[in-house]
């Protein structure tokens, strides 16, 4: 199955990162490579792109796609929380822009044998963005207890039902033996769920789904541990920019970007800055950037969608 992804805030995301013809850029989730492909588009003679993902089948689709800019491209197989290291053995200290898009892909999404996907019965419960790791979702649904799944659930899906579900997946577990496909998974949620509720909104297990993947590639920890480092690594009016479709992964950019310009630690009631302790740098949007009606309507898969931008400022 081809590795497609259809890229969200595309001209929003290209416009963020002010791209220099002749500066190193990294697509920290490179995925089929359908913002980096434009990226490249930009860049001059000696511009660079860098590209990182931890996906087997990503890293054999974004060579494809971009092969046209062979020369100035390198792609690496790593998790982005690694970026500093993967740089570092490339001779690479600074960078002048870099790219997340967090989350799962539409092709990881419509691959239904990597399990992360609620509509197909007989999918393994997979859900790996990097199938080198032994974690699956398989291991997190029946080997976790029921106050972690519950946890879990409730944190990071924010489901109402979040304790019941957890109730009745390890009911199914014990039941069967072990819960083996996502349909298994889908029976057990539905059944935690009462009907007058399964008639409204999205799909029952939406949120299940995505809180065990969450959890399965510990998403939530990479983002909040990457900040800093990322913004380390940005040349001077370098940009990060970084789009989201959870509101805990917005959160903690937000709260992250935000950490990196109050820096001061001098105590509330102090008249003037003694500490310091200097800025690094500015968020260059104040709300998110949310995709366009005309957006949406192409892809509904951008809904969710939310693109903000920090701007490294050395001189500070």
């Amino acid at each position: 199955m081809e590795f497609e992804h259809i890229p969200v805030l595309l001209n929003e995301t290209i416009d963020s990162l002010a791209i220099k013809p002749d500066g190193i850029y990294v697509d920290g989730t490179l995925g089929g490579a359908g913002h980096s492909y434009h990226i490249c588009e930009h860049l001059g003679e000696n511009g660079r792109l860098i590209g990182i993902d931890q996906d087997e089948e990503a890293i054999a689709a974004a060579t494809r796609r971009l092969e046209p800019f062979a020369d100035k491209v390198t792609i690496v197989r790593s998790n982005y929380v690694n970026m500093k290291n993967v740089l570092a053995e490339l001779g690479i200290n600074r960078v002048d822009g870099i790219l997340l898009d967090i989350g799962v892909s539409s092709h990881q999404l419509d691959d239904a044998d990597r399990g992360f996907t609620y509509k197909d019965d007989d999918a393994p419960l997979d859900m790996r963005m990097d199938n080198r790791q032994s974690l699956t979702a398989e291991v997190v649904v029946n080997e976790y207890s029921e106050s972690e799944l519950f946890h879990i659930i409730k944190d990071y899906g924010e489901d109402q039902f979040a304790k019941n579900i957890a109730k009745h997946i390890v009911r199914m577990r014990n039941e069967i033996g072990r819960i083996t496909t996502t349909g298994q998974l889908v029976e057990a949620v539905k059944a935690a769920i009462p009907m007058k509720f399964r008639a409204t909104g999205g799909h029952p297990a939406k949120q299940t789904f995505q809180a065990i993947r969450i959890e399965v590639n510990k998403e939530l920890d990479v983002l909040e541990n990457s900040i800093d480092d990322m913004i380390e690594l940005l040349n001077d009016g370098g940009r990060l920019s970084i789009i989201t479709f959870h509101s805990l992964e917005d959160r903690i950019v937000k709260i992250g970007f935000k950490k990196n310009v109050d820096v001061c630690t001098c105590p509330p009631n102090f008249p003037v800055c003694v500490c310091g302790n200097k800025p690094k740098g500015v968020i260059i949007t104040r709300k998110p950037i949310v995709p366009t009606e005309e957006e949406l309507e192409v892809n509904k898969r951008a809904k969710s969608s939310k693109l903000r931008v920090f701007e490294r400022r050395r001189d500070n």
